[in-house]
Formats: structure tokens, sequence, C-alpha cells
């Protein structure tokens, strides 16, 4: 549940204000450079930049329903806004761009709250997690390579990758030397800092001894750049210039402002909500996003964004709450009333690599590599929102990112997850045949589960299953469609084609397990008779029952199917556990666990546990995947018996007792099985005796004891 920061306030827990101060004091100093640099992108003076970060960042602080994250000047905007001033004619940092900019910024706020009477909040929710973590990771990037720059002595890049690289090139070509070794030393002692030790406001510490190192040490003749010199005194109030430009051009510039605000900033949002297991109320945060803009434009500054530099910095250093935000806009007020001198013993270096340290803490590549691993289409979604924010900008790279999403989608749908159902002898539960050998069809009965909305993408492969599924003897087609929420005039069509297909040849239809709904969806489609005539079914056994087809039913191959007792059904459900759970991976998960469980006896201190030992985290595991387990089992026994020190041959002597209390349950309850048990502990028998050798002829002597 999201809750205001007032709400959050009450439950404070006191434990928290240390960390929170710290960090509200680091976001503070890091806004300096970030803030003074995006103003002058857009167009005003540097100081502009630190009046953007007194009264909106307060404002939102106590509007935000996010714990963790703080607003500020930042690069897109500010890049938007610099270019509409050149499409106006206005001069950056000109009288008319100090009137025209906080009026852009007046608009942002008024769309913004547009948006929040819209509710435009839940549109986030159509925004996977690969589009978020591309998205982060292609804003971090991007500010990354803005800054890297500064490193070298140069200037702050702006534009795309292919600007940035360029004006990184030709920054490379003019190294300051002491600048490089200042930058990258502060950002090697923050990269190690982190790991050492990470609650250590080490941000703080370096930006102290850089200014200490400025005001000591002749760093402007070594060509170190510090910042740059501001007023003392806080932001006048005063409403915009309507007359400047005109609204109409203010009215588009400022739209396009505010989209890339919202996109921007409510994604960084949830990513960071969902990284840290908390909710946000998507539209109050756009409220906040509106009152902080319409006070940046009443103290005369840019539009204002969600920060992920600034929240990055306070995650770091451990901030839990919104009092960070307030701490950052209050220390920001008296910095401009009583130090604003301070600021320019700053070295330019060591701000950006705190900004760069911070950021690249945000990154998510690590996610890009596990899609890698579980999905290629999602890996190719997180790599075209991260590319199309590096190469396009913010929005391009967000709609890039929602456009693959929904073409995954899509293709995710026209193929859903469907099987055939059979029936377990002496069982009355309809399941996918491929569970095992144990799964049998009825008699000429095809039963099909869909379980997907049926819509024009992937009605035909329904169509097409089934047509490829008939049989000579096939006397009814039955759909299992309790995972069939909707369909679509497409489908509804080409049901009734495959209807009247198999009308033609004789064979009944039927629709079942399905919601009451799709039966209205159906009527309202123009496909109503079908209801009428019998063929929508409340079950699967209605429809086998209205065909004449009465438990038990009849099962292909002539097999029995005779009713059994609850006992026996009890057991036979936990038939090849093992085999349903991990499929055709079962031997390699047999595996691994049990040399986790070796592992786990390393650390163990004591009397060895045997019964665990035989059956792993698995207590119900059924007997077929018992005797798998045990085979495994021991081709580790001479490793068991070095880390246990337990006798090798009353080690070797439990095993076998084990199996046959596994082989007796099994004559016992599953007499049918029993053979088959026998046959599979010769071919288990075999590849131990050709993989531990010395092993099998231990267990063939400990096997006779036991007989």
């Amino acid at each position: 549940m999201s809750v205001t920061f007032a709400g959050t306030m009450r439950g404070y827990e006191k434990k928290n204000i240390i960390k929170d101060v710290i960090a509200g004091i680091i976001i503070m100093a890091v806004s300096i450079p970030i803030s003074m640099g995006y103003a002058q992108i857009a167009g005003l003076p540097a100081v502009c930049g630190l009046y953007g970060s007194v009264f909106p960042i307060i404002a939102f602080a106590l509007l935000s329903t996010s714990p963790q994250f703080v607003f500020g000047v930042d690069a897109a905007p500010a890049a938007l806004v610099g270019s509409a001033l050149i499409s106006f004619g206005i001069e950056s940092g000109s009288k008319e761009a100090l009137t025209a900019v906080p009026l852009i910024t007046f608009f942002v706020a008024l769309w913004l709250f547009v948006f929040y009477l819209m509710k435009a909040g839940k549109l986030v929710n159509y925004i996977s997690a690969p589009v978020m973590g591309g998205f982060i990771t292609g804003i971090c990037t991007t500010i990354i390579l803005m800054q890297v720059p500064k490193l070298l002595g140069g200037t702050s890049g702006t534009g795309e990758l292919p600007e940035l690289l360029s004006h990184l090139a030709e920054t490379i070509g003019s190294i300051n030397i002491p600048s490089l070794i200042l930058g990258v030393s502060a950002l090697i002692i923050l990269t190690v800092s982190k790991k050492v030790m990470p609650k250590f406001p080490m941000a703080v510490l370096l930006m102290g001894a850089g200014a200490v190192m400025t005001y000591f040490l002749p760093v402007g003749s070594w060509g170190i750049k510090t910042l740059d010199k501001v007023e003392t005194g806080l932001p006048k109030w005063a409403l915009p210039d309507f007359s400047v430009v005109p609204l109409k051009d203010v009215i588009t510039v400022s739209l396009s402002v505010a989209v890339v605000i919202l996109a921007e900033t409510l994604l960084a949002e949830n990513n960071f909500a969902q990284k840290n297991g908390y909710k946000i109320d998507d539209n109050q945060e756009i409220l906040a996003f509106s009152v902080g803009n319409l006070l940046a434009s009443l103290t005369g500054c840019c539009p204002i964004n969600g920060s992920v530099s600034r929240t990055a910095m306070g995650e770091q250093y451990q901030g839990k709450t919104q009092l960070m935000g307030i701490v950052a806009g209050i220390s920001m007020m008296a910095l401009l009333l009583c130090g604003t001198g301070f600021i320019g013993y700053l070295p330019v270096p060591v701000l950006t690599a705190i900004v760069i340290s911070a950021l690249a803490g945000a990154t998510e590549f690590e996610l890009a590599a596990r899609l890698w691993k579980v999905s290629r289409t999602e890996c190719l979604i997180f790599a075209g929102a991260f590319m199309g924010v590096l190469f396009l900008g913010t929005i391009n790279g967000v709609l890039i990112g929602i456009i693959l999403s929904f073409s995954e989608m899509i293709i995710r749908t026209s193929k859903p997850a469907r099987c055939f159902l059979g029936i377990q002898p002496g069982h009355r539960h309809f399941r996918d045949i491929e569970e095992g050998r144990q799964i049998h069809e009825v008699k000429g009965v095809v039963i099909y589960r869909f379980s997907s909305n049926l819509f024009f993408a992937n009605v035909s492969v329904l169509q097409k299953d089934i047509e490829n599924s008939l049989k000579a003897d096939t006397k009814a087609v039955i759909i299992d469609a309790s995972g069939v929420g909707s369909i679509d005039i497409t489908a509804a069509d080409r049901l009734v084609i495959l209807q009247k297909s198999l009308e033609e040849k004789g064979i009944r239809f039927y629709i079942t397990e399905h919601i009451a709904d799709l039966n209205e969806q159906m009527r309202k489609l123009g496909i109503g008779y079908l209801v009428e005539a019998g063929c929508a079914r409340r079950t699967i056994h209605i429809a086998l029952k209205d065909m004449g087809i009465n438990r038990p039913y009849p099962l292909e191959g002539g097999v029995d199917n005779e009713e059994i007792s609850g006992s026996r059904k009890r057991a036979d459900n936990r038939v090849q556990e093992f085999v349903w759970a991990f499929g055709k991976h079962t031997e390699e998960e047999i595996e691994k666990q049990i040399v986790n469980q070796i592992k786990q006896l390393k650390k163990d201190v004591g009397e060895i546990d045997v019964e665990k030992l035989m059956h792993g985290a698995w207590t119900h595991m059924e007997e077929l995947d018992q005797d798998e387990w045990l085979e495994h089992l021991e081709e580790h026994l001479k490793e068991i018996v070095n880390i246990s020190g337990k006798d090798e041959k009353t080690l070797a002597i439990k095993l076998e007792e084990h199996r046959k209390e596994v082989y007796e349950h099994i004559s016992e309850h599953h007499p049918e099985l029993a053979k088959r048990f026998k046959e599979r502990r010769h071919i288990l028998d075999e590849h131990l005796k050709e993989r531990r050798p010395e092993v099998y002829e231990l267990v063939v002597r400990m096997r006779d004891k036991v007989q």
C-alpha cells in the first residue's frame, strides 16, 4: 500500500534519521554541479539550477508516495527546453530566455495536472520489466557519457550517443592530466569504498577534501576546474510573462516536455519500487510532478524531472524516506543564504566522479545477462529500449521498448500453452497426456485444452492442432476452454468453420469448462446457436455423458480403467513427482541436489542425518523417483564416507535396506509396476557399473546381505 510522506512520518523510525540526513546532504551536494550544468543547457544562468533544488524538491518530497525518489533539474527536460529556445530564436542566457523558460515550465505543470486528472499513471502498467530495465540503464549510460568529458578537464556533453562520442573524442584531444588523475582517483576510491565500507559517506569526505585542496593548493594553475561562484540569496517569486513567446508554440513544446517527464520519471520510480519491494501511487506521483514544476516556474527555473542520479545516490547512502529530499532542499536553501562561497572551491572532477559512481550502481546490465539466459526475446526488448534511449533520446527509447513489448506479447499469445488430455486408469481428472505413459486418451475422443484468450492471431493454432489430431475412429472433439476468457469475431468465425467441418465428418464438437460470460460473448458475436445446439457444455464429463460415454471411460489401446480406492489414488498422484517437476532435466536436478547435500555435510557438525540423505527435500518422493535418487547417491558413496566418517559397508547397507523398502512398497501398492521396477533396477545397475565399478561391487555384496 502506497503512502504519502506524512503517512510515512507517522510511523517514522528514529534509527533512520541519521541515514536520511546524511543522504539528504549528499544529494544536495551532488545537485550543485548537476543542477548548475543542466540549467545552462536549458538556457538559464547556472544559479537558476540551484533554485530548482529548493522548493520543488521539498514539494515533491511532501507529495510523493515513493520513499526514495528525488526530484531535480535533469538532462532530458533541460535539453528539450534548450533546443526549443533555439527554434524560437532566443539566445541562451539572454533576458528573453529568463522569461521564456519559466513560461514553458508553467505550461509543463499544467499539462502534468491534466495528465493527473486523466489518471494517465495507469499507462505504466503496460510497460514491462525489460523495457524499464533497458530504459533506466540507457538513461544512466547516457548521463555517464555526458559526465565523462568533465573527468578529462572538458565540459559536459549533450545530445544522443553520436553527439556524446563526438564530444568525448574532441575532449580526448586536449586532456588535462591533473583533472584526469583527480577524477579517476576519486572514482576508484568511491568504487572500493562501496565494497569495503558501503555505509561510510565517502562522497561527503571527498567533497570536503576537494574543497580543502582547492583552498590550499593552486589547482587553478593546474587546469583543474571548480564550480562557478553564485550569488547569495533565495530565488524571487514571480508569475511568468505570457507575452514573451506565442502561446501556441509554448503549448506544443511544453506538451513534449511533460510527456518526457511523465514517462521517464514514472518508469524510473516504478523500477526503484520493484527493486526495493514497495508500491507507489502512479497518479499521485503525477500530481507531485505538476506541483514541483509549478513551483519551479514561479521561482524562475526550467522544468524539473525525477532524477535517477540523485535517487541512486540516496540509495547508495541508505536514505530510507522522503526526509532526505526535505533535508536536501533545506540544505540547498541554507547554502544559497550563507554558503555560496563554498561552491567555488568544489573541484569539478571530484563531483563528476561522485555522479558517475552513483549512476553506475543504478544500471541494470545484470538483468540483461539474466534475460539472455532465460528469454532471448525479452533480452532483445531490453536492448531495444537501451539502444533507443542512447541513440534516439528518452521518449523514443521508451516508445521502441513499448512497441517491442506489445509485439512480443502478440507473438507469445499467438503460440499459447495447449495440450491434449487423457485419464490415468482408475482416476477421474483429465491430465496432459505428455505427463507420462500412465495417461491415456479416451477412446474415440479428442480432448484439447487451450490456455489463452481466443483471437485473430492464435485461433489458427487451435484449428490446426485439432485437425491434425483427428483419426479414423474419432467421434468427438472436446475443447477444454478453462483458460479462455474472451473471444474476438475472427476467432468466432473460425470456430464456426471448424464446427461445420467436423459435422460433415460425423464428429461432434463441444466447448467446455469455460466461464459463463463466454457464452454471452458467443451470442453477441452471432454464434449463440452453438450454445443452443448443446455444443457448449459446462464440463468435459457432461460433454462425454451427452455422447453416451459414462464412467469408467473406455481408454485407447484397451487399457483397463476400473475404479480404484482413495488410498491408491493418493499414491498414484505422487508417481513420477520429480519427472513432473523437472521434465527432461530430472537426472541433472537429482544430481545437483545430491551434490548440494554433500556440500552441506561438509559444513554440518555432528552425526550425519542418513534419512535426510535418502530423499533430500522431497519427503513424499514417489518410489521410482526414490530409486533414481538412491542410484545417484550410490555414485557418491565414497565421498559421503570420507566426509561423514561413517563405515562404508554400514552406509551401503543402509542404502540397500531403503531400496528394499521401496520395492516392497511398490509390490504392495502398485503390483503392476513391480516388474517395471526390477527391469529399471537392472538398467540403473549397468549405469553404476560403468561409471563407478568399485562402488558397484560393494553395492552388490551389500545387497546379498540385505536380501
